[in-house]
C-alpha cells in the first residue's frame, strides 16, 4: 500500500510525512507519471475542437498528483536528505526531464493549444485566462514545439542529462560544506568569538566525540568566525576553504560539470532559435532581453564603484592602524568591517542578539502580517512533520477563514542544504467550487539554541527570516484560478519584490518596537540601537553593492554567449570580475563551482533580479513609508495587485496598478547612501 499515491486522509490534506517511506517515492512518481500522461492523452484525443476549458484549463489541471509527490520528495531533498534520498534523486529528475519533455514535444497537444491560441482575439477571455493561453502557447514553442523531429530528440537528450548534472553538481557542493571543519584545540584561537559562538563549537565537538571546538562551513559557524576572530590564520584557513568548494582535485570537482551546463543551455537555446541562454531566460522577464541588464548592472556600478572604492581605502587604513595589516584580503574584510562597524556606531550584533530571541522574531513577522493583511497564525501540533524541529501554523483570515498551513524549519542539520528558501507543497487553485488553499514552507539556517540560551538570531538573520517569509506572504495568499499562475509563479526578475520589501520592517521603530525585546529581562530595544541600526543599515553600502553585481556580471558571462571556448573556470571568472574586483584575488578559490543559485536553483541569467528587486522594493516602500508603515489602504493595494495576483498578468502591469507609475531608482540609491 504506497501512502503516496491515495488521497492523503490528513488533517488539512497536508503531506503524511511520518507514515511515507523511502521505496514509496519511485513507484509513486511512475504511477503519477503514468497518470499524467492519460491525462494528456485524454486532451489530445477528445474529438471536439479544441477549446479553452477542454485544452487550456484541462492541460493547467493535469498533473496535479505528479506535482504534489514531487513537491513533497524534492523539498525533502533538500531539507532531509539522505544517502538513500540522494540515489533517488538523480533517478527520478531524469524521468521528470522525460515527462516534461514528452508534454511539450507532443506535436498534437501542441496544435489543439495553437487553434486556441489563433483564435485568442474572439474568445472574450479573462487576463487570467489570457496570460494562461500565451504562457502555455510560448512554452510550447520555447520548448521545441515547432523543432523537426531530430532536432526535438537532441533537445530530449540535453534536457535528461541536465537534469542529472545539476543534481551531481548540488551533491557536491553538499559533500564539500560537509567534509570540511575546522578543529580548534587551544583556547587562545578562539579570541574575538561571542561566547554562544564558542558554546555552539564546542557542542558540535561534543558530538563527535572530539575535545575543543569545532567549526565548519555551515553559515551559522562560517559567518560569526569570519567576523570575529582575531586569529588571521584560521580565518585565511577557513575562508579559503569555503572558496575552494567543488574546486579541488577530488571526486567533488564541478568544473567539468558547469562547463558542460553553461554548454549545454547554450546549445539549447540556440536549437531553439535564440542567440544564448540569456537571451532565450529574458524574453520572460521584466528586462527582458541581456542588453538591458547588462545596461542595468553596469549603470549601478558606475554609481557603486566609486563609493566602493573609497570604502575598501577606508577599511585598509583602519587595518593597518589597528593591526599593521599591509594588504587587506578577503578573509579580513568581514572582520575590519564589524570592527569599524562598532567604533563608529558602536553597535554589535552581539549587542543585538539579545534582542533577537527566535520566537519573539517569528511572533513579530506574524504580528506585522497581521496589521497589514488581517492574518492570524496559530501553531498546531495535529500537523505531520518531516523532522521533530518543524513548526506548524494554520494561518487565517480575520473572519476566520483558513488561508494557508505554514511550516516553519529553521536550524542546520546534516542533511540539510546550506542558505534559507521558501517552498510549497501544494499550490493555491480554485477548482468545481472550491477555492485549494497553499501550503507554504520556509527553511533556514539560524544559529541553535545551546544548552544555556534559546536561538539568539543576528540582525542578518532577522533580515533572512522577514526576507523569506515575505516569499511565504506570496505563496499564502495567491488567489489566482490557475495552479501553474499562483502564488510565487510569476516572472523571475519579479519574485523577489514581496521578499525583500518584508526586510524593510526590520529597520522601523514601529515595527522593531513589536518583537525585539531582550529575553531574559524582557525590555524593549533600546531607541539608540533603532537609530544606530537604521545609520548602520547603509554602511559600506558600496561595497555590498559592487560584490553583488559582480555575481550578477558573472552569472551574465556564463550565459549571456557561446561558452564553447572557455577552458579554465579560474581564468574565465577572473575575467568577468575585471571590473568589480575590489580585494586581492585568492589563487586557490574561485565561485562558480559553488555558485548554486545559477547552477542548481533557477537564478541562472537571473541573478541581477535581486538588485532589479531592490529597485521595486525601494520605491514600493516608500509609498509605504509616506502613508504610514502599517496603513491598511496601502497594504491592501499591495495584497490586491501583487501578493494575490501570482502571475496572471504582466508584472509591469501590476506594480503600476500598485505604485501609480513605473518604479524609479531614486529611493534605492538614496536608501544606499549612494546619492
Amino acid at each position: 500500500m504506497n501512502i503516496l499515491t491515495k488521497e492523503f486522509e490528513t488533517n488539512y490534506n497536508t503531506a503524511p510525512f511520518s507514515k511515507i517511506k523511502n521505496e514509496d517515492y519511485v513507484p509513486a512518481i511512475q504511477e503519477a507519471i503514468a497518470e499524467t500522461k492519460r491525462e494528456i492523452e485524454a486532451i489530445v484525443d477528445n474529438p471536439e475542437p479544441a477549446s479553452f476549458t477542454n485544452t487550456i484549463e484541462a492541460l493547467s489541471f493535469s498533473g496535479m498528483q505528479l506535482d504534489r509527490i514531487s513537491n513533497i520528495f524534492f523539498n525533502l531533498h533538500s531539507a532531509e536528505t539522505n544517502d538513500e534520498i540522494e540515489k533517488m534523486a538523480v533517478q527520478i529528475a531524469p524521468m521528470l526531464a522525460e515527462l516534461s519533455s514528452d508534454i511539450t514535444l507532443n506535436y498534437e497537444l501542441f496544435l489543439r493549444i495553437k487553434e486556441v491560441y489563433d483564435q485568442k482575439e474572439s474568445l472574450n477571455l479573462t487576463p487570467e485566462q489570457d496570460m494562461l493561453l500565451t504562457k502555455n502557447y510560448k512554452d510550447f514553442v520555447r520548448n521545441g514545439a515547432l523543432l523537426t523531429e531530430d532536432k526535438k530528440k537532441q533537445l530530449r537528450e540535453i534536457d535528461q542529462e541536465m537534469s542529472v548534472l545539476k543534481l551531481n553538481f548540488a551533491e557536491h557542493v553538499l559533500a564539500e560544506t560537509n567534509a570540511y571543519k575546522l578543529h580548534v584545540v587551544k583556547k587562545e584561537n578562539l579570541d574575538g568569538l561571542p561566547e554562544n559562538v564558542v558554546e555552539a563549537a564546542h557542542e558540535l565537538a561534543k558530538e563527535e566525540g572530539k575535545e575543543g571546538w569545532i567549526f565548519t562551513l555551515d553559515y551559522p559557524s562560517y559567518i560569526p568566525f569570519m567576523t570575529y576572530a582575531s586569529n588571521r590564520e584560521l580565518r585565511k584557513e577557513l575562508a579559503i576553504a569555503a572558496g575552494k568548494k567543488a574546486f579541488q582535485k577530488n571526486e567533488n570537482n564541478n568544473e567539468e560539470i558547469i562547463l558542460k551546463i553553461a554548454k549545454l543551455r547554450y546549445d539549447r537555446a540556440k536549437l531553439l532559435g535564440y542567440d544564448s541562454h540569456a537571451h532565450f531566460k529574458l524574453e520572460e522577464r521584466m528586462a527582458q532581453n541581456p542588453l538591458s541588464v547588462k545596461t542595468f548592472l553596469n549603470d549601478l556600478l558606475a554609481k557603486g564603484k566609486p563609493a566602493a572604492d573609497r570604502e575598501f581605502e577606508e577599511l585598509s587604513a583602519y587595518a593597518k592602524k589597528l593591526d599593521g595589516i599591509e594588504k587587506l584580503e578577503k578573509w579580513d574584510g568581514s572582520y575590519y568591517s564589524e570592527k569599524l562597524k562598532q567604533e563608529r556606531f558602536n553597535l554589535d550584533d552581539e549587542k543585538l542578539r539579545p534582542y533577537f530571541k527566535l520566537e519573539n522574531v517569528l511572533n513579530g513577522v506574524f504580528d506585522i502580517a497581521h496589521k497589514l493583511y488581517g492574518l492570524t497564525f496559530k501553531e498546531v501540533q495535529n500537523i505531520d512533520k518531516y523532522h521533530p524541529e518543524v513548526q506548524t501554523y494554520v494561518v487565517s483570515d480575520e473572519e476566520g477563514q483558513l488561508i494557508s498551513i505554514f511550516y516553519a524549519d529553521f536550524f542546520p542539520r546534516k542533511g540539510k542544504r546550506n542558505g534559507a528558501w521558501m517552498t510549497s507543497y501544494k499550490s493555491q487553485y480554485f477548482k468545481d467550487g472550491h477555492n485549494e488553499r497553499p501550503h507554504v514552507s520556509i527553511v533556514c539556517n539560524f544559529t541553535r539554541p545551546t544548552a544555556t540560551k534559546p536561538s539568539l538570531l543576528t540582525f542578518n538573520e532577522v533580515t533572512t527570516l522577514f526576507h523569506e517569509f515575505g516569499h511565504a506572504l506570496h505563496g499564502m495568499l495567491a488567489d489566482t484560478t490557475y495552479p501553474t499562475l499562483s502564488g510565487t509563479s510569476v516572472y523571475w526578475d519579479f519574485v523577489e519584490l514581496p521578499s525583500q520589501i518584508m526586510e524593510n520592517w526590520c529597520y522601523e521603530e514601529e515595527a522593531l518596537k513589536l518583537f525585539a525585546k531582550h529575553y531574559e529581562t524582557g525590555e524593549t530595544i533600546p531607541m539608540e540601537y533603532i537609530t544606530k541600526i537604521k545609520e548602520s543599515a547603509s554602511f559600506l553600502e558600496g561595497l555590498a553593492t559592487v560584490r553583488q553585481l559582480s555575481f550578477g556580471l558573472l552569472d551574465m558571462g556564463w550565459h549571456g554567449q557561446d561558452p564553447s571556448n572557455i577552458t579554465s573556470v579560474k581564468d574565465f571568472e577572473t575575467e568577468q570580475f575585471k571590473t568589480t574586483a575590489i580585494y586581492p584575488d585568492v589563487k586557490e578559490n574561485v565561485m562558480s563551482t559553488s555558485f548554486s543559485h545559477i547552477f542548481d536553483g533557477g537564478y541562472s541569467s537571473g541573478y541581477y533580479s535581486y538588485k532589479w528587486a531592490e529597485v521595486l522594493d525601494a520605491d514600493a516602500f516608500d509609498y509605504f513609508k509616506q502613508e504610514g508603515i502599517f496603513n491598511r489602504e496601502v497594504a491592501n493595494k499591495f495584497r490586491e495587485n501583487i501578493l494575490s495576483k501570482g502571475g496572471t498578468e504582466h508584472p509591469m502591469k501590476l506594480y503600476t496598478q500598485f505604485r501609480g507609475h513605473e518604479p524609479s531608482v531614486d529611493p534605492l540609491l538614496k536608501r544606499a547612501g549612494l546619492i
